[in-house]
């Protein structure tokens, strides 16, 4: 491995948002260097710090070293592998310091029928480039999806020059597929790998979705969706136009591309955000978030207490002053 000497210090870190860094290494080996992490490469060393770093995706042909996942895991930074180009989500390793408030936040408008309705009403109106009008029900919005979708398809095999014939794909022969459908299910594999990284390093659960239900992923599916017909849809159709050998990989590499160009990512992050953001919950500091070694709280029928305290004790102080309800 090359010498510290030689190491180039990666200052500035791409972010999903304001105070949430990200980086994403394949191909290197992660260990602990001089209080943060080094990555080391083809291209040498490269040093990165620990303290602002929110996510580490690791790509594939990387190594991470104990003492690395431990100084990540210290500083609450997420540890995430993942595909090529975050092309598909496989684990991840979380610091013990992490916020919750994120997850609630989704589960309490989960769980509210109607503020479950709203989610479901903005995560439609975010797939059009115009407003809907007011006052439609909800299978009206899906109907107006529909045509959405067809007229993406449809727009693309004329621009393409590619033969459509509609959405359909055999899970059980994947070969009977014609080239657009295979690039069309390969490329969303791909979509589904990226907003899986960013709902859990965000603190959301991809279990808990709002249209799509019923499936560990589901929550997955509704982001994924926003934005299949941006990058999914042309991506296969040009892929396809260009040549039919070896679509899928090559349409995961358009993909990946395009997704980098547009930042795809960090628009993610922005949106689920905004997701339930206004709905009416309380938007309340996080102490969590403020001070990351505080104690969680406990669970009350008044509301949460303070954790760390051993209630009822014998001990001078202990359970002596009963926090507020």
């Amino acid at each position: 491995m090359p010498p510290v000497s030689s190491a180039r210090n990666l200052k500035e870190l791409p972010k999903f948002r304001d105070g949430l860094s990200y980086l994403y290494v394949e191909h290197a080996v992660v260990e602990r260097e001089a209080g943060g992490i080094g990555i080391y490469d083809q291209e040498g060393l490269t040093l990165a710090p620990v303290a602002g770093l929110g996510v580490l995706f690791l790509g594939p042909g990387t190594r991470i070293t104990h003492a690395a996942v431990r100084l990540l895991a210290e500083n609450g930074c997420t540890v995430a592998w993942v595909g090529e180009g975050m092309a598909r989500f496989y684990a991840q390793g979380l610091g013990d310091t992490r916020s919750a408030a994120r997850f609630y936040r989704q589960a309490r408008a989960w769980a509210d029928p109607a503020l479950h309705l709203e989610v479901v009403m903005r995560l439609y109106r975010m797939r059009f480039s115009e407003p809907l009008p007011e006052g439609l029900t909800l299978e009206q919005v899906r109907g107006l999806e529909g045509v959405r979708v067809r007229n993406a398809y449809a727009r693309w095999s004329r621009e393409t020059g590619v033969p459509w014939y509609g959405r359909s794909y055999d899970r059980g022969n994947w070969r009977a597929a014609d080239p657009v459908n295979r690039a069309l299910s390969a490329g969303a594999s791909y979509l589904y790998g990226l907003a899986h990284a960013a709902i859990v390093s965000l603190g959301f659960s991809p279990a808990l979705g709002f249209i799509h239900t019923g499936k560990l992923l589901s929550f997955v599916y509704d982001i994924a969706d926003l934005y299949k017909a941006d990058y999914l849809v042309p991506a296969a159709f040009r892929t396809v136009a260009e040549s039919e050998e070896a679509v899928e990989r090559r349409v995961r590499r358009a993909l990946r591309e395009a997704i980098q160009e547009g930042r795809l990512l960090e628009r993610m992050a922005e949106d689920l955000l905004n997701l339930f953001r206004g709905l009416g919950l309380p938007e309340e500091e996080d102490p969590v978030e403020e001070d990351p070694t505080r104690p969680g709280g406990l669970w009350d029928l008044e509301g949460e207490v303070e954790g760390g305290v051993a209630y009822g004790g014998d001990d001078p102080g202990e359970g002596a002053e009963e926090p507020e309800g």
